[in-house]
C-alpha cells in the first residue's frame, strides 16, 4: 500500500493539468506494452493486444483487446480535470506598480485556499515556428512564479466572520513589478520557443506544493487535484494489472458539465467502443459495467451534521458507493451489489453516501455515460476532505481498497 500511495502523490506532482496528467499516463502505458491508436486512421485490432487512443491531448481511453461478449467490459471512469485558476487570453493587468496576469475560475473552485501560496503556470501553448508551421507544446514553468496575497486583517477587520470573494477582483496573481511585461516573449522563452509567435494558449495557475503523507502515523494523504487524478492513478494501475477485459476512460472537462467534444458527453467514448465492438456494440454494452470513479465527501469532524450519520463515509473505512434516488448517481440496486459481493469475497470495506435531503446532490460523468451508452453504472468515489480546494485530503487505505476491487470486479 505505501509504495502505491508513494507512485500516486508523484503521478499527480507531475500531472499539473489534464494535458500532463495524459502524459503522464501515455508513458505508463507504452512502457507496458499498450498501443497508440490514431482516431484519424483505421483500426486493425489484434488479439492480445492492448492498446489506448487520445483526443485533444486532454482526454484518454485505455483497453485490453478483445472483449468478451459474455462478459462484457468492466469500464472505469474518471477524470483529468479539477478547478483551478486559467489564464484569461490577454492576461496583463497593472495595479500599484504590481504586475498581475487576470484569470477565470474554472469549476467549481474554493478560492480562500489560493492565497498566500506559491504558484506556477503549466498547460500547452499553439505557435508559430520559425518557419511559419503551427505547432503545439505542453508546458510547464516549475518554479513559483506568482501569488495571490491576502489584504491584511487590519484593512479589513470583518475578514473572519463576513469576508467574501470577487473572482473578477480579488483573485488575481501577482508576477512582478515594473510598467512593462511582454507576456507572449515570456511565455515563448519558457517554452524553449524564443524565435516563435503565439497564437493561442490554455493555461492553469497551480500550487507548487508536493503531495505529502499527513497524520502521526502518516494515515492521510494530501495533495492537489486529488479529485480527481487519484481515480485516473487507481484505473490505470487496475488495468495494467486485470485479467480480464478492462477499460479506462478518463475524461477532461467533467467539473465544468462534461458537454464538450473530450467531455464524458460528447462523442469520444461511444465511438471508441463502436468501433472495437462493431455490430456487436449493443450487446456488448448490455453486458458491460461501468464503474464511476469520483471522489466522494468525506464527513468532517469539525462539521459532522452536514452528513446524516449513516451515510456518512469515514477517512481510511473503504470507498464510498454513492447513491441518489433522483439519479445525480447511476448506482442501482443491481450494480451496487455486484460491487458489494465482489468487495466483501476480498475482504475489503466499503460505506454508502447519500447527501442530506435538505441539501442538493452533485452528480459525476456516470449518469451523463449510462444515458448515453445503455450501460448498467456504479458511482463510487474516495471519502476525501477539502474537495475542490487547492489542497485535499484522503485516506491512504481507501484508494488501495478501490483499487484492489477494480481486479476482481470482472469476475462478478
Amino acid at each position: 500500500m505505501r509504495p502505491f500511495n508513494e507512485n500516486l502523490l508523484k503521478f499527480i506532482d507531475a500531472s499539473p493539468t489534464p494535458f500532463h496528467a495524459v502524459g503522464q499516463m501515455v508513458i505508463v502505458l507504452e512502457s507496458k506494452g499498450f498501443k497508440k491508436l490514431d482516431e484519424c486512421g483505421v483500426w486493425d485490432l489484434v488479439d492480445g493486444e492492448n492498446y489506448y487512443v487520445t483526443r485533444n491531448d486532454s482526454s484518454i481511453i485505455a483497453f485490453t483487446y478483445p472483449p468478451e461478449l459474455e462478459k462484457g467490459y468492466t469500464i472505469i471512469g474518471a477524470h483529468t480535470d479539477s478547478p483551478h485558476l486559467r489564464l484569461k487570453p490577454n492576461p496583463v493587468t497593472k495595479s500599484a506598480g504590481i504586475i498581475r496576469l487576470g484569470v477565470e475560475v474554472y469549476g467549481g473552485a474554493l478560492l480562500n485556499p489560493w492565497f498566500d501560496r506559491d504558484l506556477s503556470l503549466a498547460g500547452r501553448i499553439v505557435y508559430l515556428d520559425v518557419d511559419g508551421v503551427r505547432r503545439e507544446k505542453i508546458i510547464d514553468v516549475k518554479r513559483p512564479i506568482a501569488l495571490i496575497a491576502s489584504l491584511a486583517i487590519h484593512l479589513d477587520r470583518e475578514a473572519n466572520s463576513s469576508r467574501s470573494i470577487n473572482a473578477q477582483t480579488d483573485i488575481v496573481p501577482m508576477i512582478g513589478c515594473g510598467e512593462e511585461f511582454d507576456f507572449e516573449s515570456w511565455i515563448l522563452k519558457e517554452a524553449r520557443e524564443s524565435n516563435g509567435k503565439l497564437l493561442a494558449h490554455e493555461l492553469s495557475f497551480y500550487d507548487t506544493q508536493k503531495g505529502s503523507f499527513i497524520g502521526i502515523h502518516e494515515e492521510f494523504i494530501a495533495h492537489a487535484r486529488l479529485d480527481n487524478l487519484l481515480s485516473c492513478y487507481v484505473g490505470l494501475q487496475a488495468l495494467i494489472d486485470s485479467n480480464y477485459p478492462m477499460m479506462i476512460a478518463c475524461m477532461d472537462h467533467e467539473e465544468v458539465g462534461s458537454d464538450s467534444h473530450v467531455g464524458a458527453g460528447g462523442t469520444f467514448l461511444e465511438e471508441t467502443l463502436r468501433r472495437i465492438a462493431g455490430e456487436n456494440f449493443t450487446t456488448l454494452m448490455r453486458r458491460s459495467l461501468m464503474v464511476s470513479c469520483d471522489n466522494a465527501h468525506a464527513q468532517h469532524p469539525n462539521f459532522p451534521t452536514k452528513h446524516e450519520s449513516q451515510h456518512a463515509p469515514l477517512l481510511n473505512r473503504g470507498v464510498a458507493i454513492k447513491i441518489n434516488a433522483n439519479q445525480r448517481y447511476a448506482t442501482s440496486s443491481r450494480t451496487m451489489g455486484r460491487f458489494v459481493q465482489c468487495a466483501q469475497s476480498i475482504g475489503v470495506v466499503t460505506q454508502t453516501f447519500v447527501t442530506r435531503s435538505d441539501m442538493g446532490c452533485g452528480s459525476t460523468i456516470g449518469p451523463i455515460t449510462s444515458a448515453r451508452l445503455g450501460i448498467e453504472t456504479i458511482d463510487v468515489g474516495v471519502p476525501t476532505l477539502g474537495m475542490h480546494s487547492i489542497r485535499e485530503l484522503a485516506g491512504t487505505e481507501d484508494g488501495y481498497g478501490l483499487f484492489k476491487i477494480l481486479l476482481q470486479l470482472g469476475e462478478y
